[in-house]
C-alpha cells in the first residue's frame, strides 16, 4: 500500500464524521482547526444528502397526512 498516506486516512475519517451529522464545530475540534475553512472541505459529502433528506421529509409528511381526498381549505382558496 504505497499509495496510502496519512492524509487519506484523515480525510476518510472526517468525511465519515461529517456524514454521521457532526457539526462544523465538532469537525473543527476533531481536526484541531481554529477556523472553519479546513472543516468545510469535509462537508462536501453532506451536500449530496440534501435530496435524500428532502425525500425522507416528504415521506413522513405524506405518511402523517390523512388519506382524505377532499380538498383542504387552502386548496379551495387557491382555486377561487
Amino acid at each position: 500500500m504505497t499509495d496510502l498516506h496519512f492524509h487519506d486516512l484523515r480525510h476518510t475519517g472526517n468525511v465519515l464524521a461529517a456524514e454521521t451529522g457532526a457539526t462544523l464545530r465538532e469537525l473543527m475540534d476533531r481536526m484541531g482547526q481554529s477556523t472553519s475553512r479546513a472543516a468545510l472541505i469535509y462537508q462536501h459529502a453532506r451536500a449530496g444528502r440534501d435530496q435524500a433528506i428532502a425525500d425522507s421529509i416528504a415521506k413522513r409528511i405524506k405518511k402523517s397526512r390523512p388519506q382524505d381526498h377532499r380538498q383542504s381549505g387552502t386548496d379551495l382558496a387557491r382555486e377561487a
